[in-house]
């Protein structure tokens, strides 16, 4: 079966992002909670009306208390009451919009969270290989951080301003002089072309910074799990000189950043002060030619500070629109990426009657120019134990990546009872096996979390059993807090043989008809590797089992050994015919068993 070419990895502009493609992705989180958005929407009207309405109500207080305008003066109760009303009413408003509106954000985060998590375990083997963990992490944070950023100030700050700045304009044409709205008008082109401009201009040290940000992390990371080697090595220093350098870089990109920061908010001040000078000197000749009252003067002011302000604001969300479209580029990047392994699409479920396994004349490479494994056929009937052999890179754990499909085949096929499995499903194909890897990981969770993340819906009396059958009693009785002891980041705090024993009892409660050891005692001593050997044939009691192993002594019992070589099948049979063959796997028992002797 040919396998899909990869996808090429896309350039620096095809990962681009703009911001109606993201309002394309984000407004079916929105329209799922349409009644919340509406009403959101409605407390947005109101608070915008308040806020419109407040200068007014301020002239008229000053209008009242106005000596020249009228000499018997009286407090305005009412207007002072209303205008209070008012900026109670805006800012309540707001937040009874924002209050609506989180529930929208959060789920919507969640949900995109969801996706992200859900299509990363979706991808191939091979990009989960390549990937830098703490990159991608720190991608995920910042993009479903910044998705969050654009679904509310997109729809709450920027359009909302926008119809402000028309509406105030609008009132200073219609009450006083178009001038004021052509000022406040061209005041607001200039500040809006001057942010673009300069925000473009600085993006690429937003983008420097992301990914100074993105390798140091990795960088931290990457050593942190690597602890053990940097001690063995003794490269303390050598790892602190590393991050130090990183951490150098991010502080100059961070330099860069900040420095034109000052340029924008500079430029963004100056446009306001300007305009504001301009407008007030206008509404300062009106009063005082009488054209206009100090209410007037008052109600200019209001408007002025009440519109500049969210102005500048908007300055500031176009700066963290193109921040978060810059930060969110990675994330949908990952989201657009296709896996190269997938169901066809009329796959059907696995149906596993025997366990029989089949291979036909398959060849595989991970790279066209250095092929893997060639013409490679295999009978392995159900129920039987066939061990794989060979020299290192010979593609021995080669085969248990295809056999769960990590990978597709370049010619050939492989079957289950007769069914290949590139035309089921791959949960389908998986549910059916389980592994004993040669490198067992453990979650940093309790030692009994770990058996039952074998089927995390396991009964207990089941796990129970399955740590019996895998001799961990002993073992697990010897801690102070049994099953309930924390076994460490990637299992650091069990030993190499405890931690193939709990492999063991995961696959026996995975309960599988298939079962792979890959190399399963390869790093165990003697004592271990027997304690393992007899876990390993209680699992593989009345299920078909593939060995890979390096030790020929723990396989001496299989049904069938299948000796590789680079990549070719070249002698198979039981022990006793292999060793009268006088072949290649005559050659590696005699080496070992003199190996065995040297060191005993």
């Amino acid at each position: 079966m040919k396998r899909p070419e990869p996808v090429a990895k896309k350039n620096g502009a095809e990962l681009n992002v703009d911001l109606r493609e993201t309002v394309a992705y984000l407004w079916p989180y929105l329209w799922h909670f349409k009644s919340h958005v509406m009403a959101a929407m409605l407390a947005l009207m109101g608070a915008k009306a308040a806020s419109l309405l407040m200068p007014w109500a301020l002239k008229q207080i000053v209008d009242a208390v106005d000596k020249s305008l009228q000499p018997a003066l009286y407090l305005p109760v009412f207007f002072i009451v209303l205008y209070g009303l008012l900026r109670f009413g805006s800012v309540c408003l707001g937040e009874i919009r924002d209050a609506l509106f989180g529930r929208v954000t959060e789920h919507a985060m969640r949900e995109v969270g969801l996706r992200v998590f859900k299509h990363l375990h979706s991808l191939e083997l091979a990009f989960h290989l390549d990937r830098a963990t703490g990159g991608i992490s720190r991608d995920i944070e910042r993009g479903i951080s910044g998705l969050s950023f654009l679904m509310r100030f997109l729809m709450f700050n920027i359009v909302p301003t926008l119809f402000e700045i028309a509406m105030v304009a609008g009132i200073f044409a219609l009450t006083f002089s178009i001038w004021y709205a052509v000022i406040t008008l061209a005041a607001v082109a200039v500040y809006s072309a001057f942010t673009i401009i300069t925000t473009e201009w600085r993006n690429r040290f937003i983008r420097e910074a992301n990914q100074a940000d993105s390798s140091t992390n990795t960088r931290a990371i990457d050593s942190l799990l690597n602890y053990e080697t940097v001690k063995y090595f003794n490269n303390e220093s050598y790892e602190a000189d590393s991050y130090d350098k990183l951490l150098a870089h991010w502080e100059t990109a961070k330099l860069k950043n900040r420095l034109s920061l000052l340029t924008l908010n500079s430029g963004q001040a100056f446009i306001i002060a300007a305009a504001m000078t301009v407008m007030l000197l206008l509404a300062a000749q009106s009063v005082i030619a009488k054209h206009m009252t100090l209410g007037d003067l008052a109600m200019i002011n209001a408007y002025l500070i009440q519109l500049f302000i969210p102005l500048n604001f908007l300055g500031f969300v176009y700066r963290e629109v193109r921040r978060s479209l810059t930060d969110i580029e990675n994330m949908l990047a990952l989201l657009k990426r296709e896996t190269n392994i997938s169901d066809a699409p009329d796959a059907k479920a696995l149906i596993v009657t025997q366990g029989h396994i089949r291979w036909h004349q398959v060849d595989f490479a991970y790279h066209r120019e250095r092929p893997i494994l060639q013409q490679v056929t295999l009978d392995i009937p159900a129920g039987s134990k066939v061990a794989i052999v060979g020299p290192s890179g010979a593609g021995k754990s080669t085969i248990a990546r295809l056999m769960y499909r990590f990978y597709d085949i370049d010619k050939g096929r492989i079957e289950i009872d007769g069914q290949s499995i590139h035309a089921v499903t791959q949960d389908s194909l998986r549910r059916a096996i389980a592994i004993v890897p040669q490198d067992t990981v453990l979650f940093n969770t309790s030692i009994r979390d770990n058996i039952a993340y074998g089927n995390p819906h396991a009964m207990d009396v089941d796990i129970d059993q399955a740590i019996k059958m895998a001799h961990l009693e002993p073992f697990i009785a010897s801690l102070p807090d049994g099953d309930k002891t924390v076994a460490g980041e990637r299992g650091l705090k069990v030993s190499g043989g405890e931690k193939q024993r709990i492999a063991i009892a995961r696959v026996l409660l995975k309960n599988t008809p298939i079962i792979i050891f890959d190399e399963a005692t390869s790093a165990l001593d003697s004592h271990s590797e027997a304690a393992i050997l007899e876990a390993m044939r209680d699992a593989a009691t009345g299920r078909t089992t593939l060995v890979i192993a390096h030790r020929l002594s723990t396989i001496t019992d299989a049904d069938n050994i299948v000796v590789l070589d680079n990549g070719r099948l070249i002698e198979q049979g039981n022990h006793r015919a292999l060793l009268a063959l006088k072949g290649r796997y005559a050659q590696m028992w005699a080496l070992q068993q003199q190996d065995e002797k040297i060191s005993s």
